[in-house]
């Protein structure tokens, strides 16, 4: 019996090494990301943004305070920080946001991050770019409610340190205090709201950026098309796609991009959204009616690509979009100290 035990032990004491072992065989059986599918995707431009200097600088600076500033909202309550809060990944977690009297609009509240290299602003892409987009809210009588241009002006040019910043920011023209200069100083802060997360790092080669079950969320991700619309370096934000492309969407009380064309082909036809930061920037969709991503998932591959995902592919794919998530810029978002009002700035108007 004593010789027994002594040729069992040696055994017994290989048994971690053999899982081990096995373990190691089952690593190296990783599935391989098709090469052919990654070329879909591109990094973002860089991991950081360039670093500004004189007035460009001067207008980053500007366009920070005013993102913060209340007072150029009606009742100097509500600021674009308001509905797209930097702090939570550039959204207010609403279906739809509440602006001026608790009015509220028919559209979610996109992010404001990585929303500069998109080719259009907007889920129906009604202004060009961010300095265009920057000022609509600002007008609008359900969001900010300010009467007029002219009076987003008078409260600016009220303020003697926004005067000064206006003319650091903008020192070639001879009155810089002006709407459009507003747009373009918000819309030079908002164009270094860039997430870079450890997916552009596997895309720029490294390979164990990815956890192997992220890699295969990229494998479910690709082969069930998804990547047919959200592509490139921001997976998604570089086209237009009718919701509901194979299946009718059960919601059709928004026309979408019909309302700015009055073009037949456009009904229903909408941004597609980044997918950078997906996790935390629900409720999604144009009317912000889906909570969860599981969800907008499933439904997004039954209503546009035909597909019922099942449980585990649904899993496998929100895996890899968490991968998407990057951290936050939190000095560049710092709220600055914003300068006090005067006698001669307008009061708030709440009743109206």
């Amino acid at each position: 019996m004593v010789g027994d035990n002594q040729m069992k032990r040696p055994l017994f004491l290989l048994l971690p090494f053999v899982v081990l072992l096995l373990a190691a065989g089952c690593a190296k059986k990783e599935a391989a990301v098709d090469s052919a599918k990654l070329a879909f995707f591109t990094p973002l431009p860089g991991d950081t943004p360039v670093e500004a200097t004189g007035p460009a600088a001067e207008r980053i600076a500007l366009g920070r305070m005013l993102y913060y500033e209340t007072r150029l909202s009606k009742n100097q309550q509500i600021s674009c920080n308001t509905c797209h809060d930097l702090a939570k990944y550039g959204v207010d977690g609403e279906p739809t946001s509440e602006g001026h009297k608790a009015q509220r609009g028919d559209r979610n509240a996109p992010t404001v991050y990585n929303a500069a290299p998109q080719f259009a602003q907007f889920w129906d892409g009604r202004a060009p770019d961010v300095e265009a987009q920057a000022k609509g809210p600002v007008l609008n009588p359900i969001e900010m409610a300010m009467p007029s241009d002219k009076h987003v002006v008078a409260v600016l040019q009220s303020i003697p340190e926004y005067v000064a910043a206006f003319k650091r920011a903008f020192p070639d023209e001879k009155n810089p205090v002006t709407y459009d200069n507003m747009g373009k100083a918000i819309g030079a802060f908002e164009r270094r709201l860039l997430t870079p997360a450890r997916w552009d790092k596997f895309l720029q080669g490294d390979q164990a950026a990815l956890a192997a079950e992220e890699k295969a969320g990229l494998i479910a991700f690709t082969g069930a098309g998804c990547q047919t619309c959200h592509a490139g370096s921001l997976l998604g934000g570089n086209l237009y796609q009718k919701i509901g492309a194979l299946k009718p969407y059960p919601d059709a009380s928004d026309p979408g991009r019909y309302k700015v064309t009055n073009n037949e082909g456009d009904r229903f036809l909408f941004k597609v959204p980044t997918l950078r930061n997906i996790e935390k920037t629900g409720p999604y969709f144009h009317n912000g009616k889906v909570v969860t991503l599981e969800q907008a998932v499933a439904q997004m591959a039954d209503f546009q690509l035909g597909k019922q995902l099942s449980d585990a592919e649904l899993k496998s794919v929100i895996t890899f979009l968490k991968a998407l998530t990057g951290d936050l810029p939190a000095d560049y978002i710092k709220k600055p100290a914003l300068p006090a009002s005067t006698p001669k700035t307008p009061k708030p108007q709440e009743a109206d």
